[in-house]
Formats: structure tokens, sequence, C-alpha cells
């Protein structure tokens, strides 16, 4: 009888740890509103390597220009003096590694 309730303990325990994990799993997965933990630390570097490129360059030298990336795809908004910082801000972007789009919602003041 003892054997027969250590035993129902263990797989009791199994099954929880087991849901736990299962749990924490899908905690980290990707939904069309939310990123996983990878995409975010993906999408985190996009916006770092577009930031550094704006001030790099020598067009754009972009300190109104805000840049999120959401899944690979970024999205500029904010304010430049001319049409060709505007583009070339877009065109900056379009070329850093695991950018899939980019949205170009910077005004010309």
């Amino acid at each position: 009888m003892n054997s027969l309730k250590s035993s129902l303990k263990v797989c009791a325990l199994v099954v929880l740890c087991g849901s736990g994990l299962v749990s924490l799993q899908t905690g980290c997965a990707a939904t069309p509103t939310k990123e996983s933990t990878g995409e975010f630390v993906d999408d985190s570097t996009i916006t770092a390597k577009v930031k550094a490129a704006f001030i790099h360059d020598e067009i754009v030298k972009a300190f109104d220009v805000s840049v999120e990336t959401f899944k690979g795809t970024v999205q500029l908004s904010g304010f430049v003096d001319t049409s060709e910082q505007r583009s070339r801000a877009a065109q900056i972007a379009r070329g850093i590694k695991g950018v899939h789009d980019v949205e170009n919602k910077i005004t010309v003041k």
C-alpha cells in the first residue's frame, strides 16, 4: 500500500512539473501581437544598429528620429529637415541585417 501511495505521489509530481515546463515554454512563444523572447532580443539589436547608423551618417544625423522594431519591421517616426534625410533614413534602415520591412513615418519640418 505504501508503495502505491509513493508511486502516485511521484506520478503527481511528474505531472505537475511537466505542466509547469509546458507553461514556461509557451510563455516565451510569439503571438501575432507579442514577440517571443528571441524576437525581442533580435528587434532590440536591429533598433540599436539603426540608431547607431543614423548617428554616423553624414546626411541623416537623426537625433529627432525614433526607431521602433517589431518582428523585423522597423518603424521610423519623428522630424528631419529635408526629404533627402527622410529617404536616407529609410535606406539605412533597410540595409540593416534582419530588417524585413520599413515603415517611414518621418515628417519633414
